[in-house]
């Protein structure tokens, strides 16, 4: 049984098509971010700042993958323009995230000093 389509609807489903292509196109072409700094070539401080991630933020944060677990993956989180939540992706905006929390994830101001959290940032950069 053959299907018979107006010349409007065979319009309309060329043109459907036509920006599902497009869309798809656009999605596979945007450029792949290059790989996290190594963990042998971390400084003292990204490395401090590593082990402050392991141990308070990776039970929710993905390193190596913008994919989320509990919060989104942050992989290439400063080497992107905004964040998941559209802001721009600099050291004050993630700073804030962090100090006074967002959603579902804490306020972690009073659980590190001035110290851990430049360290933190300085190993997010690394991602």
């Amino acid at each position: 049984m053959a299907i018979t389509l107006s010349h409007t609807q065979r319009h309309f489903l060329g043109i459907v098509l036509l920006m599902a292509s497009v869309g798809l196109v656009a999605a596979g072409c945007a450029p792949a971010l290059p790989p996290s700094k190594p963990l042998n070539e971390l400084t003292a401080e990204e490395a401090l700042g590593r082990q402050i991630f392991v141990n308070r933020c990776a039970r929710c944060h993905y390193a190596n993958t913008d994919s989320g677990l509990h919060g989104p993956g942050l992989f290439g989180l400063f080497r992107r323009k905004y964040l998941h939540n559209g802001a721009p992706a600099n050291n004050e905006r993630v700073t804030d995230v962090i100090e006074r929390g967002r959603g579902m994830m804490p306020a972690m101001g009073d659980a590190m000093d001035d110290e851990q959290l430049g360290a933190l940032l300085a190993y997010l950069h690394t991602l």
